[in-house]
């Protein structure tokens, strides 16, 4: 492999997210040290010259790294666990890490069937000694408290039973909310249909919507964002999921949003991945396969290709 070569596969291996574990073995691994040093001089977004005459690295860069070397033993670690830790541990990083993260706590109790959130709920007694309710409501402040609360206390009715009347009498009730209200987090009404009704009637309720107002339930949420992702949840889970993993897979993009890729392959590997993918596809015009593949590295993409795959 001529030197430019191997500079162009190092610099990809520790590029976009995880990193390329078998380029740094048989490259980096087997290089002198006048190659190494040629790579520290040629990638000045990896390393920077000292004053006292030789090539450092980033201190900040390296901190990402660790990140990205990080990756493949946390998707393996989340995979192994069982469904009720996992959701109960990212429902806890998620209150940790503060608002930002607060729609991973909505993803958990708005996509997961009525037992599977009992489950993670009881998970979280076991695993922090508190409930997840009762530590919503510690730690989220207004407007969204009131919301988050009851959406992680739900246990909703899982039957196909509706009545298409109440379906479109709550469409009005949500319409009216949304153009009159500007506490839609806070309004009684809403956070009563959308934590506590199934997913069927809200889809009723959903469908009904777009045909009074003309637009959808979750485009008039905008400027509301837990609302929006509590409805896209509910309603567009397939849709949700595809923007997430958008976001997540793109160069430039900040800790928390990559984490989702991890997130959202392993939590839905077993349920819909295969929906989410032609979604994905039907987006942004490639397979979130092919997306991975050039955009992911090492064992970290072979094991997120791997988990794609069981949905075929």
């Amino acid at each position: 492999m001529a030197q430019s070569d191997e500079l162009e596969a190092l610099t990809k291996a520790f590029s976009g997210h995880g990193v390329d574990e078998r380029t740094l073995i048989t490259v980096l691994g087997k290089s002198h040290p006048e190659k190494r040093k040629s790579f520290r001089k040629a990638t000045p977004h990896f390393f920077k010259e000292d004053e006292r005459s030789f090539e450092r690295w980033d201190d900040h860069r390296i901190k990402l790294l660790k990140q990205e070397f990080m990756r493949f033993k946390n998707a393996v670690v989340l995979w192994a666990m069982h469904p009720w830790e996992r959701d109960a541990r990212l429902m806890k990083e998620s209150l940790t890490e503060g608002p930002d993260s607060y729609n991973v706590l909505i993803e958990v109790a708005c996509t997961r069937s009525s037992e599977e959130l009992l489950g993670a709920r009881r998970a979280y007694h076991s695993l922090f000694d508190h409930s997840i309710e009762e530590e919503v409501a510690s730690h989220v402040h207004d407007p969204e408290r009131k919301l988050l609360v009851a959406l992680v206390s739900a246990y909703r009715y899982e039957g196909s039973n509706l009545k298409e009347d109440i379906a479109k009498s709550e469409a009005k009730i949500l319409l009216n909310a949304i153009k009159s209200s500007e506490k839609k987090t806070q309004d009684e009404e809403v956070i009563r249909i959308l934590a506590t009704r199934s997913k069927p009637h809200l889809k009723a309720v959903y469908k009904d919507y777009q045909e009074i107002s003309g637009s959808t339930l979750d485009e008039d949420l905008k400027c509301d964002l837990r609302l929006q992702e509590t409805v896209q949840c509910l309603c567009t889970p397939e849709r949700y999921f595809s923007q997430v993993l958008d976001l997540a897979l793109r160069t430039d993009s900040d800790k928390s949003t990559k984490k989702a890729l991890t997130r959202v392959i392993v939590t839905r590997a077993d349920v819909d991945v295969k929906e989410i993918d032609e979604e994905f596809n039907k987006l942004y015009g490639v397979p979130l396969s092919k997306k991975i593949e050039d955009t992911a590295n090492g064992n970290y993409k072979d094991f997120l290709l791997t988990l794609i795959a069981k949905g075929d």
